[in-house]
């Protein structure tokens, strides 16, 4: 039985108990039909029953108007976003770098995450995370520098710890990638290492990776999961202007070899320079002989520009060479400084006026010394906080290096 008189919302249609009480007024129901009325008779205190939208409303029928506090900007509303999702930004660091991962952590306005990483006895590695990271988003700082296998465990296992933590996503944030440079086969029955590394991290759990100047820029294709490729020359070309290019005038970029002419290349557009490059003959590893020089050096302060920076057996030849070609000053610009077995006595008594770095890889001041202070390592953490955010807020990270 319907009643013409009686009103019921249609379907799918939102309506508020005081719409509903006007209405049932206006059609003369009885009192029980109004029982939605919000007079101060239907509930004890004096105060009726209010919907969502009533309390909402500014004003209306005598209530009071619900005032929502302004957001002061985007980071404090994406931090209550996060909050309120259950999806906030966590660094944890290993012991490879902590001096940066401390840093990254500063410009993000956050804590390291508390965690146990050290050894037993025995050499193997325990992990153990002190707070809760169920839904969050984790960015794990560990380069693979020297210890390279050790460092390459305990970010594994970090990972892997991360993973049966219930972390929502986990990304391996890695300042220098370490086995990058066996990224093919050269030889017969040789390893394609990098590969390999790939795999390993995949498996452990690493939903993504951002990774900071990769040996050859192929090695992303290794990777089934997302891979962000940070760049130094940013960096690089920012210390030349605003300490006037080092003392340097109208320098050459210099490629050590053939494969460094991108990098070089990007380089020279950034300073509007000219470019060179060394013709490099190996004959093993580690191992590198100079052939000749293409392009003009002589009487020119020239600028070498590598990816890293090992036992230095590439720089200081190639430094040697640009000396004998005529060349006035040589500095160099390597993004790690991996500086293994003679490179610190290499650098010292070699024809390089400057060594630029990064503090990709940390450099003692006693290791700096015994360059004969031949070495400036500059910080690369407020790049990576960059990334890092906007990685977390799903943005462009590409949009900071194409300018």
């Amino acid at each position: 039985m319907t009643d013409s008189n009686l009103f019921s919302p249609k379907p799918n249609q939102i309506v508020s108990t005081t719409e509903a009480s006007e209405r049932a007024d206006s059609l003369g129901t009885s009192a029980e039909s109004g029982a939605l009325r919000s007079d101060s008779s239907t509930s004890p205190g004096g105060v009726g029953r209010r919907s969502p939208l009533d309390l909402l409303s500014s004003g209306r029928n005598g209530y009071p108007s619900t005032e929502l506090e302004p957001v002061q900007d985007e980071e404090h509303l994406g931090a209550a976003l996060d909050q309120a999702l259950n999806y906030e930004l966590r660094i944890m660091a290993g012991n490879s770098n902590r001096e940066l991962a401390a840093a990254i952590a500063r410009n993000l306005k956050i804590e390291l995450m508390e965690a146990d990483v050290r050894r037993f006895s025995d050499g193997e590695i325990y992990v153990s995370i002190k707070e809760n990271v169920r839904g969050k988003d984790v960015f794990v700082v560990q380069g693979t520098s020297p210890p390279v296998n050790d460092n390459i465990m305990e970010l594994l296992l970090m990972i892997d710890t991360l993973k049966r933590a219930s972390a929502k996503r986990i990304t391996a944030v890695m300042p220098y990638f370490g086995y990058g440079r066996q990224d093919r086969k050269c030889a017969p029955r040789v390893p394609i290492s990098a590969r390999l590394m790939a795999d390993l991290l995949e498996v452990s759990g690493a939903h993504r990776v951002l990774a900071f100047e990769l040996h050859a820029g192929q090695i992303q294709g290794f990777f089934r999961i997302p891979v962000d490729h940070m760049y130094a020359v940013p960096v690089f070309v920012s210390y030349l202007l605003e300490n006037n290019f080092d003392g340097l005038v109208d320098p050459v970029i210099v490629s050590p070899d053939a494969g460094g002419m991108e990098r070089a290349r990007a380089f020279a557009k950034r300073l509007n320079a000219s470019l060179a490059i060394i013709d490099k003959r190996r004959s093993g590893p580690n191992v590198a002989h100079v052939m000749h020089i293409i392009g003009e050096v002589h009487e020119r302060d020239c600028i070498i520009i590598d990816d890293m920076v090992d036992t230095a057996g590439t720089l200081t030849e190639a430094a040697k060479a640009l000396k004998d070609h005529g060349a006035k000053k040589v500095h160099a610009y390597a993004v790690h400084p991996v500086l293994s077995g003679p490179a610190l006595d290499r650098i010292r008594e070699s024809a390089i006026d400057k060594v630029v770095v990064t503090n990709s890889i940390i450099v003692s001041d006693e290791r700096k010394r015994k360059s004969g202070n031949k070495i400036v390592q500059l910080p690369v953490d407020i790049l990576f906080s960059d990334c890092i955010k906007r990685i977390h807020r799903e943005q462009s990270v590409s949009s900071l290096f194409d300018q």
